[in-house]
């Protein structure tokens, strides 16, 4: 989900004649103005603009002061690339700590006792209106302390027209109707490919995931991490096979996600896994295309998917603030506010009443019935950065031949 999308969906206009307390050079200077009732709010740029990530928390914002006077909430932006680092810089100092922070990662701050539990922070109605499973993969030991902004997960987008041209009647729901599928499509020659598989460095980790969770494996078990698994395995030599039966493009080990994304946008892949952002894309660049969307194939036909989310989170400090906090961001998951925010980025929502307003919309539509059964990388789990790493460097080798056992054995070894 670090990847600025423009233009996503329809165009969101901000009316208003109030006056905001955003910050432009940053919060925690000596004349902030820094309260109790001040809350400084540090997010990324999702997208730009004039209907951007940034008009769209400024609506926000001046709609929450308009309700409640007595908040003043400055907002800093920062972009994926830099706000990492920005980050690591603010938390040097409780002055210029963020109250919230919209980031992916929570679980260093929790463990060393920095954040407010999310039941301090937001009322029990937004707690339960959050889809359990990503709940659930913003606690630790029990205990929730991220809220999740909104979530990403993949499906299986297809190309009407190939598939007629195929004779390929309905959407393959195991893995070996998906092989079969993609062979026929190959067969139609003419530069079409029947499956796009993107096992190159950018993220090799979201497919192998499809493929693995499908078999049913994980890439944990308790507080370890395991990667050299039966079945993890039987996800990866699934992958192999599909190679071997010639049905997807050319060198997929070294074939980036956006490629194949790009490749299905002009007609040229029959399938691939896509995500809520690929609907966007394709209404941007080839409106005309025909494709539908269907459960990603897994070994039986159960449904199963990777769920990615990006959190909201507050640092407690002196927890003075914890009201004022929970004012803005029961205000933020209501349900028309939320579904405005989370249409206008082109994402799913977590919370079942938006869900319900945006029932409509595309994006929506093709994800929502994803959300119950995704499974989680294990981020929580501080090994999980080196294991992630070796994945997005080792998993296309098995693309040029090296063996799946091999592979995934040497990715436990990082990850040791």
């Amino acid at each position: 989900m670090k990847r600025t999308h423009h233009g996503m969906l329809a165009g969101f206009a901000m009316v208003t004649g109030l006056a905001l307390a955003i910050s432009s050079c940053g919060f925690g200077s000596t004349d902030s103005g820094d309260s109790d009732t001040t809350i400084n709010f540090l997010a990324p740029t999702y997208s730009d603009g004039d209907t951007g990530t940034k008009a769209l928390w400024d609506g926000i914002i001046a709609d929450f002061r308009a309700e409640n006077p007595d908040v003043t909430v400055n907002l800093e932006l920062e972009s994926w690339d830099s706000i990492n680092d920005v980050v690591r810089t603010k938390l040097q100092s409780e002055s210029t700590t963020p109250d919230i922070l919209n980031i992916d990662a929570y679980a260093s701050f929790a463990s060393d006792d920095m954040l407010y539990p999310a039941p301090e922070i937001v009322s029990d109605q937004v707690l339960s209106d959050i889809q359990p499973g990503f709940a659930k993969n913003a606690s630790i030991e029990g205990t929730q302390y991220a809220l999740p902004l909104f979530a990403s997960t993949r499906t299986l987008f297809y190309n009407s027209e190939l598939f007629e041209r195929a004779g390929i009647a309905t959407p393959p729901k195991t893995w070996a109707e998906l092989t079969e599928a993609a062979k026929k499509i190959q067969a139609l020659g003419g530069g079409v490919s029947g499956y796009g598989l993107p096992l190159g460095s950018e993220e090799a980790q979201g497919e192998t995931s499809i493929w693995t969770f499908g078999a049913g494996g994980s890439w944990s078990e308790g507080d370890k991490v395991t990667v050299d698994t039966p079945r993890n395995l039987e996800g990866v030599r699934a992958i192999r096979a599909l190679v071997d039966a010639g049905a997807t493009q050319p060198n997929p080990g070294a074939t980036d996600r956006k490629d194949v994304i790009n490749a299905f946008i002009q007609g040229k892949i029959g399938m691939i896994e896509g995500l809520p952002p690929t609907i966007g894309q394709i209404a941007a660049k080839n409106p005309g295309l025909r494709y539908a969307t269907a459960p990603s194939p897994t070994k039986t036909g159960e449904p199963v998917t990777l769920g990615v989310a990006d959190h909201l989170m507050a640092f407690k400090k002196d927890g003075k603030k914890a009201a004022s906090i929970k004012k803005f961001l029961d205000y933020f998951y209501s349900p028309q506010v939320y579904a405005n925010f989370v249409s206008h980025e082109g994402f799913i929502p977590i919370t079942n009443s938006a869900t319900a307003v945006l029932a409509d919309d595309p994006v929506t539509k093709a994800f929502a019935p994803t959300l119950p059964v995704a499974e989680f990388y294990p981020s929580n789990n501080a090994k999980w950065a080196a294991a992630q790493g070796a994945i997005r460097q080792q998993m296309g080798t098995i693309a040029q031949g090296a063996d799946p056992a091999q592979v995934l054995g040497r990715i436990q070894e990082a990850a040791n």
